[in-house]
């Protein structure tokens, strides 16, 4: 096991054992806060509220990829090239417009809670989907196409069968940015009683106590960190297989 590896696995194991026994750690967060005040956040269970985030993150990525490699793939055909601009439009609405815009605006047609949070990480998460789906696609080599083509494939099948694994590992690094993006971005969704991390640090600062909003972080920092190697270790295997490193041009 190399060291990078050990320090991964010291980081979860220490992250899991926080969000299931987060008592244990109060000697560590004593020294920050008043006297008399908790030193670990206590309305609610740690372990629920970190899974109830993924849970958000983990739904919008999925709603976020599907819309996003399906424009991908369509703006690379042919017949809907000329939607290129209309669809680069559309996925730059979540940039363009501040999470907590989109919240202010969803709020009023979905209600409170995690919709008006899905929406907005939603929005946030097409973006670099969608661009990295488009640079796998254009960048396959024509090459690879031509020898599709001589082996009497069909347009279906050479888009499944060479373009899609070809370009995999450059659409699983725009996935992995849009889950980064997400995990921070969701804290916000506790301003409009969406359960997640965000509860945690919102807590703390009405209760001016920077244990609970260091505690938030921490779990939210520690998640990103270890789900970014995941990913990119998913990416790295992905690129072996297909006989080139993610670096490298097809």
């Amino acid at each position: 096991m190399t060291a990078t590896s050990l320090v991964r696995l010291i980081a979860f194991l220490l992250l899991a054992a926080f969000i299931t026994m987060p008592q244990g750690f109060a000697f560590l967060f004593e020294p920050l806060i008043a006297p008399g005040a908790p030193a670990i956040y206590n309305q609610g269970s740690l372990l629920v509220l970190t899974l109830q985030h993924l849970r958000t993150v983990c739904l919008a990525t999925i709603a976020s990829t599907v819309l996003a490699v399906a424009l991908g793939i369509f703006v690379t055909r042919p017949s809907g090239a000329e939607f290129l601009p209309l669809s680069r439009s559309l996925v730059n609405i979540g940039q363009t417009f501040p999470p907590i815009a989109v919240l202010a605006i969803a709020v009023p047609l979905v209600g409170f809670g995690e919709k008006p949070t899905f929406i907005a990480l939603f929005l946030y998460g097409l973006l670099p989907i969608f661009e990295n789906t488009l640079t796998g696609l254009t960048q396959v080599s024509p090459l690879a196409l031509e020898a599709a083509r001589g082996m009497g494939m069909n347009a279906r099948q050479r888009l499944v069968q060479v373009e899609l694994p070809l370009a995999l590992p450059v659409i699983l690094a725009g996935i992995r940015l849009s889950v980064i993006i997400s995990l921070g971005t969701a804290t916000i969704g506790s301003t409009v009683a969406a359960k997640g991390l965000g509860e945690v640090i919102i807590a703390g600062l009405q209760s001016n106590n920077i244990a609970f909003v260091l505690q938030g972080g921490l779990v939210v920092a520690l998640l990103a960190v270890l789900i970014h190697d995941g990913l990119g270790l998913v990416e790295r295997v992905a690129a072996r297989k297909l006989g080139r490193f993610l670096n490298e041009v097809p």
